[in-house]
């Protein structure tokens, strides 16, 4: 009866959580309110390190951007390989700006946080933009999407960073926990309880920025300058979410499941900073996922299921519509037959990287 009482508990939380993201999720926001168009100057920031083949592919399409005013500042962090060569045969683009960081200089910041601070001091505009070497925009409307709501006294813009679809499970899984990840977010941030954005796709306030780089919780880990701003500065009423599809980044995956746990990894570090309410609901999310599909499991093999398992089919029937209409809105419709093994594959995810939720730090960003 425990199992029973427990797996029951656990698909409610599902059911509700699952009601709460086909609400606020992108799955029924559309392509949010459109905003109106201004003249405001912005500054564009990529900090990258040895990115020399990445910069090569993309920044062309970052400086042919249609937006009326804006720079685009690359900071070369210390790089070993061509990127001083490559910035140099852009050099006929007098948006470009290149900032180059010697390896001789040492960093007053950790990780990529020095090579953002070069940037932030060279920004000439108080709008900011911000992403990855490895990036290239959906669109040359990106830039005046992602800022829009800048016009609109909003602080911060999170966006969403795609990745390309390649064959194989680990690529299916990689865009499956992508997408899901913004679901999270952005129903989060919708209900007023904004906690983590995506530093390959986020829009600022140069103010905002330089707020967040004063306190103290910036140099404490080397990565996740994106969620330490969410966690420093933003409100209810200062962050906004943009899921138009020409707003998208959109980067190449990882390869390898080593090099894709270990980008993870770092991703997840700074988990334990989050607020202690943010960190409670998470965790109810993910720990009656994962409870719930063990419990369920076990119940099946006492051959005692049949009766959790209507609760489970209306869980799964809410849980697997609401992911399909939020790939759907998101221009991910190829990941609609692998939901269910998604939605299993998910459990086990949770269970390799809760220690880096939770306690560990990634000490370096490349």
């Amino acid at each position: 009866m425990i199992l029973f009482f427990t797996c029951s508990a656990c698909i409610l939380l599902q059911i509700l959580f699952a009601v709460w993201m086909l609400w606020a999720g992108p799955s029924s926001a559309g392509t949010g309110r459109k905003e109106e168009q201004t003249d405001q100057p912005l500054s564009i920031i990529i900090c990258a390190r040895n990115e020399a083949a990445k910069l090569r592919e993309n920044l062309e399409a970052v400086l042919q951007q249609d937006h009326p005013h804006f720079e685009v500042i690359v900071v070369n962090d210390r790089s070993e390989d061509d990127t001083a060569t490559v910035l140099e045969s852009f050099s006929a683009y007098p948006k470009l700006v290149s900032i180059h960081i010697p390896p001789t200089e040492v960093p007053t910041l950790p990780g990529k946080k020095f090579a953002l601070s070069k940037g932030l001091a060279a920004a000439r505009h108080e709008q900011l933009l911000l992403c990855d070497a490895d990036c290239i925009p959906a669109s040359t409307g990106w830039a005046r999407l992602m800022t829009a709501p800048l016009q609109q006294k909003t602080e911060i813009v999170a966006g969403y960073g795609a990745y390309e679809k390649h064959k194989g499970w680990l690529n299916v899984f990689i865009r499956w926990e992508t997408l899901h990840t913004f679901i999270q977010y952005s129903s989060f941030a919708r209900s007023g309880m904004p906690y983590m954005a995506v530093g390959r796709n986020l829009a600022c306030t140069k103010s905002v920025l330089l707020q967040a780089q004063a306190h103290p919780l910036w140099a404490s880990m080397p990565s996740g300058d994106d969620d330490l701003l969410i966690r420093i500065a933003a409100k209810r009423r200062n962050t906004r979410i943009v899921q138009e599809p020409a707003a998208f980044t959109v980067s190449e995956p990882k390869m390898s499941f080593s090099a894709w746990l270990s980008q993870k990894q770092r991703h997840l570090s700074t988990g334990k900073l989050y607020r202690p309410h943010i960190k409670l609901l998470l965790g109810l999310y993910g720990l009656s996922h994962g409870l719930m599909w063990l419990l369920f499991a076990l119940l099946c093999c006492a051959g005692n299921a049949y009766l959790v398992s209507t609760m489970m089919l209306l869980r799964c029937l809410l849980s697997w519509s609401m992911w399909a209409a939020a790939a759907q809105a998101m221009r991910e419709k190829n990941l609609l037959f692998f939901l269910p093994l998604c939605d299993v594959g998910w459990a086990l995810y949770n269970l390799v990287l809760s220690p880096y939720i939770l306690f560990k730090t990634k000490k370096q960003w490349t």
